[in-house]
C-alpha cells in the first residue's frame, strides 16, 4: 500500500491559521485524506496512492471557505517504512473498556484486571492501526461488548491490529475472518491472534473485493474505516448479510452520519445504535429486508 504526502503551506493571518488547518483535515476526507500532523511548521497530509481525488483537492483549495486564505501544497512519495517504529518500542497504556475488556501492550505485563471475568487483549502492534487507543476502536469494542456474539460469525473489514477480532472471538464468536489491504496488518492480526491464544480467526490479504471470494454469510460485519471507504464499499458487505445482520462501523466525524445513513438507506439498512467519542462516531446498523 504505497502513501503520498503532501505538504501544505498556508499564506493568511495568525488567527486564521489554525482554523484553516482544521477546516482543510475536515474537508479533504474527500479527496481521499486518512490522516494529518503538524510536524516541524508544516502541515502534512497523507493518502493512498490509489485514492487520492488531487482535481478535488484543487478545487477545495481554490474555493477554500475562509476569505484570504491561500494554500499551496509540494506532493511527494512516502518511503515505505515502519511509521510506527518508535511508538512501538514506546508501547502504550492498558485500555479499560467498561471494565470488560482490557487492550494492553504484549510487550509488557498486566497485572490486577479490573473483575474476575475481564477480557485480557494483548497487542503487540506493528505498524498497524487499532491497539484501543484511539476513540473509533474503544467505541467499535464497546458496541461489540453490548451484543451477543456467542455463536456467531463475524467479518472485520480492515482488520489492523485484530484487536477486533481478537475481541468477537473473546466475546464467543464462532467464526471470524478479517482482511486488509496492508500485508503488515494482514501479519500483525496472525501474530496477535497467536499471542492471545485464539485460533478460530483466518485473515485475507486484500481490498473489499476478497469478500466474493468468502463463502457463506455472517452475523456481524465492522469495519472501522475512513468514511470514503465505507461509502464505497458498504454494498460489498451487505453481500455477505442475512436479513438479521448487524453493520457496526466507525473512522468518520459526527457531520458524517447523515451522509452514512443516507447510503445505509439505499442499502436497507436501519440504523440501530450510535456513540460518539470526542468528535468521532459509531453506528450499529441493521439489514432491513422486509
Amino acid at each position: 500500500m504505497k502513501y503520498l504526502s503532501y505538504r501544505f503551506r498556508f499564506k493568511c493571518s495568525d488567527e486564521r491559521l489554525q482554523p484553516s488547518k482544521d477546516i482543510l483535515m475536515d474537508l479533504s476526507a474527500d479527496c481521499g485524506f486518512e490522516s494529518f500532523e503538524d510536524k516541524n511548521g508544516e502541515y502534512i497530509g497523507y493518502v493512498q496512492e490509489n485514492l487520492i481525488d488531487e482535481a478535488a483537492l484543487d478545487r477545495l483549495i481554490a474555493d477554500f471557505p475562509i476569505p484570504d486564505v491561500k494554500i499551496s501544497y509540494v506532493k511527494s512519495e512516502v518511503q515505505d517504512q515502519n511509521w510506527n517504529y518508535v511508538w512501538e518500542q514506546q508501547g502504550f497504556e492498558p485500555i479499560n473498556i467498561d471494565d470488560r475488556v482490557i487492550v494492553f501492550d504484549a510487550k509488557k505485563n498486566i497485572v490486577n484486571p479490573p473483575r474476575p471475568d475481564s477480557i485480557l487483549i494483548g497487542i503487540d502492534a506493528v505498524q498497524a492501526f487499532g491497539t484501543g487507543t484511539h476513540q473509533t476502536t474503544q467505541m467499535m469494542i464497546k458496541m461489540l461488548v453490548g451484543m451477543d456474539l456467542t455463536g456467531k460469525s463475524v467479518l472485520d473489514c480492515g482488520c489492523g491490529t485484530g484487536i477486533l477480532c481478537l475481541v468477537a472471538s473473546k466475546l464467543g464468536a464462532e467464526r471470524v475472518i478479517g482482511f486488509d489491504i496492508d500485508e503488515w496488518s494482514v501479519n500483525n492480526t496472525i501474530h496477535n491472534a497467536k499471542i492471545n491464544g485464539v485460533n478460530n480467526v483466518s485473515v485475507l490479504h486484500g481490498d473489499a473485493g476478497v469478500i466474493s471470494h468468502i463463502s457463506g454469510c455472517f452475523d456481524y460485519v465492522l469495519a472501522n474505516i475512513n468514511r470514503n471507504i465505507l461509502l464505497n464499499d458498504m454494498p460489498k458487505y451487505v453481500e455477505v448479510m442475512t436479513g438479521q445482520s448487524y453493520l457496526i462501523v466507525s473512522g468518520f466525524y459526527l457531520e458524517d452520519i447523515p451522509l452514512l445513513l443516507e447510503k445505509a438507506e439505499s442499502l436497507k439498512l436501519a440504523e440501530i445504535k450510535r456513540f460518539q467519542q470526542d468528535h468521532w462516531a459509531c453506528l450499529i446498523l441493521q439489514r432491513q429486508l422486509n
